[in-house]
């Protein structure tokens, strides 16, 4: 019961920590002409100074986790997003919405490779994908809740005094924390020394992490995947601006309907995705990648197809809740996937590794190079460059797929391989 309950927490913090992050692609329609941005400085924002602070304190933040008392870890890294979220809603234009994005990623780098070391210490490995998937629920949730957040407060509370009120939130959340205990490492023993932070330490479990990548292609396959997964993900910010400036929606109302779809459509793909994931690995000699290629495969075609169609049409809403459903399959396979292809003791360390390439190569590319890329189509005349411009990061996304399948025909194989190297 202690473990699904810490399990409910660490979502409801995940939960959080996308609203945050997602909040100000949700209020694209509102923030961008009020503080007259570019496609390219607002792709910026809503990636660049979060995530290149994000992902390299990360791989410290989850080396860390491997030594230190984790929900102490967890709760200053909440305290600190949360003041900095807060800060945003006082922004007055480019550099001073900018600014605290580098403190929101520092503090939001410490949550999920944390979280996911709790968690494979407290589920046993064939629950993991079902926790995992759990656990990022809150991706979707988070990204629905936020949309739904600038459909219905953001004329009547306005942008600023939301960003105010989810600061607020935050700190309560990271003060409730401090009430969790850690949990008994596993293959650790009560007599074994605890890992001291030191330098030597570090580069131990650095080393370690970087063998594990040369030794196993399924490893270096699911990372890969995920990086390309992620640039159209990156695109995907844009999304509000081509419903609105391209589709001819109302920006509350549009930002409402797409919130609730990704609630329902993202909390069905966690929980499924997570279920099949693990039947597929428990049944089938393949590891859960394949579950994701099959998925990716057969919804390719309808995720290209819906951008052309005319909107409010079945076939373009159908789209909209694939895509979001997809976005929730993918946390649960691929993060209990890069967690079992290593040693436990670095496990922490591997998550923010694995965050690091998402964010830093897949979402940079697929935000601010999509920003830049629809502020060229605007300048030739294209006639709907939002439109084109997601198509091309979906084209270019096609290539998680073959990874996907390397990756879980890889799986079995690899594992077996990497218990001899390090055990």
């Amino acid at each position: 019961m202690k473990a699904y309950r810490l399990l409910f927490f660490l979502t409801l913090l995940n939960l959080l920590n996308f609203v945050d992050r997602q909040l100000i692609a949700s209020f694209a329609n509102f923030i961008k002409p009020e503080l007259g941005l570019t496609n390219a400085e607002f792709g910026f924002l809503t990636t660049i100074p979060f995530i290149i602070f994000y992902s390299i304190a990360g791989l410290f933040m989850g080396v860390l986790a491997d030594m230190v008392n984790r929900p102490k870890l967890i709760a200053f890294g909440v305290v600190l997003w949360s003041v900095f979220t807060a800060l945003t809603g006082a922004a007055k234009g480019f550099i001073s919405m900018a600014f605290p994005r580098i403190f929101i990623g520092v503090g939001e780098s410490i949550l999920t490779p944390t979280s996911m070391s709790l968690l494979s210490d407290s589920f046993p490995s064939k629950k993991m994908g079902f926790a995992a998937g759990f656990y990022y629920m809150g991706v979707p949730i988070g990204v629905g809740v936020s949309l739904l957040i600038a459909g219905y407060l953001g004329e009547s509370l306005g942008w600023r005094n939301c960003f105010y009120l989810l600061g607020g939130i935050g700190l309560l959340l990271g003060l409730i924390t401090l009430l969790f205990k850690d949990r008994p490492r596993k293959n650790t023993s009560d007599r074994e020394e605890k890992p001291q932070l030191s330098k030597d330490t570090t580069l131990k479990i650095v080393r370690t992490l970087f063998q594990a990548l040369k030794a196993s292609s399924a490893l270096r396959f699911t990372i890969l995947a995920g990086v390309f997964y992620h640039i159209v993900l990156g695109a995907s910010g844009f999304e509000q601006l081509w419903l609105v400036e391209e589709r001819g929606f109302d920006k509350s109302e549009i930002a409402q309907i797409v919130g609730w779809i990704g609630v329902f459509a993202g909390l069905s793909g966690n929980l499924i995705g997570g279920i099949l994931s693990d039947w597929w690995q428990e049944n089938t000699n393949q590891g859960r990648p394949m579950f994701l290629f099959w998925l990716a495969l057969l919804t390719l075609p309808l995720g290209i197809y819906y951008r052309f169609v005319e909107p409010g049409t079945f076939i373009f809403w159908l789209g909209i809740v694939i895509g979001y459903f997809q976005l929730g399959c993918f946390f649960g396979p691929t993060f209990s996937t890069v967690q079992e292809l290593v040693p436990d003791r670095i496990r922490a360390t591997v998550v923010a590794f694995y965050i690091l390439t998402l964010n830093l190569i897949g979402l940079t590319i697929g935000s601010w190079g999509g920003g830049a890329c629809a502020d060229w189509m605007e300048a030739a005349n294209f006639e709907n460059p939002y439109t084109m411009m997601l198509v091309v990061f979906s084209i270019i996304s096609i290539i998680s797929i073959p990874c996907y399948y390397m990756a879980g025909r890889r799986y079995k194989e690899d594992k077996v391989m990497l218990n001899k190297v390090f055990n």
